[in-house]
């Protein structure tokens, strides 16, 4: 983050309370800038079509591309920062409409049918002038929200203050090739003992904790156009193939594909 960040304004819209208000839709073009950690009464529903974001909820970090979507319950504490510049788009519901919504925050494939959605939720304004087709829109909506499923695209964190030292050196040079025995050592603990602390504390070992942070850079560098190539080198892979590898095997496509399934969505809902 550069000395230009500025602090974001957090949007109204999410501490109405008003059940004849159901849903309520904004978006706005923000350049480097964060919002600082807080929570309001609507759950939220975060999307930009284009631009990168991180969002820190309860010790864990998204990073939210034009590919993916982010969910946040009701009173959920959050922190969003965004990098350069980013189309968001949100859109807030009421605390009456919860029932069959998820509980807990996930990021999400963000479908082009649920993107449609949301733009026109957006196009109704905010003067809460819900007319009856309106409300069926709403209503299909919700529904959507209803159905979509966590991907495995988070990165959990920590306080734990020895742990925290360890993470934070491992974010801040992603393509680090340093064993855990390093690590380790220069926190003045056995590796035996940082390793029984990831699992304890991050619910995952040194290695696939590590793997999951190449993951979200990729992904967010996917997100940005970044070239395979170059994303691979930077990440720290010998090769691109060794990073393709990398990432069909959590993700179950290649990373050409993850964007290319995107693209092909939106060609069919044009045609």
């Amino acid at each position: 983050m550069n000395n230009d960040v500025r602090t974001y304004k957090v949007v109204g819209f999410g501490f109405q309370i008003n059940p004849d208000l159901p849903v309520v839709g904004y978006t706005e073009m923000v350049t480097d800038a964060v919002c600082i950690s807080h929570s309001h009464p609507r759950a939220q529903l975060i999307y930009a079509t284009s631009g990168v974001m991180n969002v820190v909820v309860n010790n864990q970090i998204w990073v939210v591309n034009p590919l993916q979507g982010l969910w946040i319950p009701g009173d959920t504490e959050h922190q969003v920062t965004f990098q350069k510049d980013v189309n968001l788009y949100s859109v807030y519901v009421d605390p009456s409409f919860m029932d069959g919504l998820p509980k807990v925050s996930f990021s999400f494939d963000i479908s082009v049918f649920l993107k449609q959605l949301v733009f026109k939720i957006i196009s109704f304004g905010t003067d809460g002038n819900i007319t009856s087709p309106k409300r069926r829109i709403i209503d299909v909506f919700l529904d959507e929200l209803a159905l979509i499923e966590p991907s495995a695209t988070f990165l959990p964190t920590t306080n734990h203050e020895r742990l925290q030292k360890v993470v934070q050196l491992l974010l801040n040079d992603v393509a680090s090739k340093n064993t855990i025995e390093y690590y380790a050592d220069i926190s003045f603990m056995s590796s035996k003992t940082l390793s029984r602390l990831f699992i304890k504390e991050l619910g995952m070992n040194f290695s696939d904790w590590r793997t999951r942070l190449k993951l979200l850079e990729a992904i967010k560098r996917l997100g940005e156009k970044q070239s395979i190539k170059e994303i691979a080198l930077d990440l720290g892979y010998e090769t691109a193939s060794a990073f393709i590898f990398m990432f069909k095997k959590h993700l179950g496509t290649t990373p050409a594909n993850y964007i290319l399934e995107d693209e092909n969505e939106v060609k069919k809902m044009i045609v």
